[in-house]
């Protein structure tokens, strides 16, 4: 069975780019395997107290709802912080983790001084060369140690990237990270590795960024594995996630992140995009399948395939999207639409303003045409006396339009734009809009023709 997880961290609102991996994960989980076969976990890393908020719990939750990405199962590492003790405990024990006790100064003149001598900005294992009484000496100062995770630098990293392909790390040009502050809360690495074995995760997909993490990562699940971090802590899984790094998203102009964190999943929705849209969009970007509008989510789910990524970034369009959003507001039946609605807007008029919508709150504006009042433009003298006569040619039908302008057609002599347009300003006010044929029922005999008579004057 592939599992996915998506692993947000409450500290705001979900915006594109939480949103195209967390559709990735849903439709590798939903294509599943041979079977069919797939879970989607939603796990908060809410770990960082200070800046977690539950606000930002719920609306995780309610964007992931209206965008149909509901998860198989949900859980919080704020709730699992036995099983991180747990981990560090056998890791410890095993050798794997040390305390370092420089502070944020200290280690930001070291980076300096390396960075000025040509060499990468490393952790040097300062930490690990000092002694008990040194160590001692410190914590009697009031100093408490973070701890780091020590990779061993004799075994090569590498792996199999689902989007990158064979991915090599040399661990020597690799800082130990630290994946404990010395308050004792934890830092991403650790908890994220627990919880993809615990929870049976097989397969890790996110964003290229996290790449140097995973080659972290890669050593801990080695690390847990020997230590024999076994089934009395969790349900281990016989062999590492599956890995995956997406190519990040850009603007249009090339630059990332401050743009783009602007776009979150509640702006969108106040902006009257709709799901299936941001779907059609996020799940075909930055790969060799045509940006389409999809409503049928089975279809990018059957079409959705790593090898189809790239490796360049993935430019998100705003205009792209509403191009997307127009074409699929088009695709809605009434019944999907109908509590969005004005009153009174019946099945007939959402087939008639529909073709003229690129958002479904534009549907008020619309309907006014029908409900009135209208602002009629002045006419000429000949159109005014045209009007009129069509006030009086009008005859309610099953076709009241198609038969009109015939009739005005063969009176008149009239026809294209000087037979149309008239006749269109008049019962609606404008030059364009929907096609008159399914509008003027809608509007009635009665209101039609008090339009046409007013509009002769």
């Amino acid at each position: 069975m592939i599992v996915t997880r998506f692993a947000p961290s409450p500290t705001g609102r979900l915006h594109v780019g939480n949103l195209r991996t967390a559709l990735h994960n849903w439709l590798l989980a939903r294509k599943g395997d041979d079977d069919g076969a797939g879970r989607f976990l939603l796990r908060i890393d809410d770990t960082d107290a200070e800046r977690s908020r539950e606000e930002y719990v719920d609306a995780i939750r309610q964007d992931l709802a209206w965008l149909g990405l509901e998860p198989d199962a949900e859980y919080r590492q704020s709730e699992r912080l036995d099983k991180y003790d747990a981990a560090f405990e056998q890791l410890k024990e095993a050798g794997r983790v040390y305390p370092a006790y420089e502070t944020a100064q200290e280690l930001e003149l070291k980076r300096k001084i390396a960075l000025g001598r040509g060499r990468p900005p490393i952790y040097d294992r300062a930490a690990l060369a000092m002694s008990g009484e040194e160590r001692a000496a410190k914590e009697a100062d009031g100093i408490s140690p973070h701890w780091r995770f020590k990779l061993d630098r004799e075994q090569h990293i590498d792996w199999e990237d689902g989007v990158r392909g064979p991915q090599k790390f040399d661990p020597a040009q690799l800082s130990d990270p630290v994946i404990r502050r010395a308050d004792g809360s934890w830092l991403y690495m650790l908890p994220s590795v627990v919880d993809d074995m615990n929870m049976g995760v097989t397969d890790v997909l996110r964003g290229e960024d996290h790449v140097s993490n995973t080659a972290v990562q890669v050593q801990m699940f080695s690390a847990l594995h020997e230590a024999g971090f076994g089934p009395e802590h969790c349900d281990v899984i016989d062999s590492f996630p599956r890995f995956g790094h997406t190519a990040l998203l850009v603007g249009k102009e090339g630059k990332l992140s401050k743009r783009l964190g602007s776009l979150s999943c509640e702006a969108l929705r106040e902006q009257g995009i709709e799901p299936e849209a941001i779907l059609s969009l996020l799940a075909r970007l930055g790969t060799s399948k045509p940006v389409e509008p999809i409503a049928d989510r089975q279809v990018l789910i059957d079409g959705f395939d790593l090898e189809t990524f790239g490796r360049a970034p993935a430019k998100f369009d705003d205009a792209e999207l509403e191009r997307l959003n127009a074409a699929i507001v088009h695709q809605l039946d009434f019944d999907e639409v109908q509590g969005r609605l004005p009153e009174g807007m019946d099945a007939a008029g959402w087939h008639a303003i529909r073709p003229n919508l690129s958002h479904v709150g534009e549907a008020g504006e619309w309907w006014q045409l029908v409900t009135g009042p209208i602002d009629q433009p002045e006419f000429s003298e000949e159109d005014r006396a045209f009007l009129g006569n069509a006030a009086d040619a009008l005859e309610w039908s099953d076709n009241p339009w198609g038969d009109l302008t015939a009739a005005l057609k063969a009176r008149t002599g009239r026809k294209g734009k000087p037979l149309f347009l008239p006749l269109r300003q008049a019962l609606t006010g404008m030059d364009h809009g929907p096609d008159m044929s399914e509008l003027l029922p809608l509007i009635g005999e009665d209101e039609a023709r008090a339009r046409l008579r007013s509009a002769a004057g």
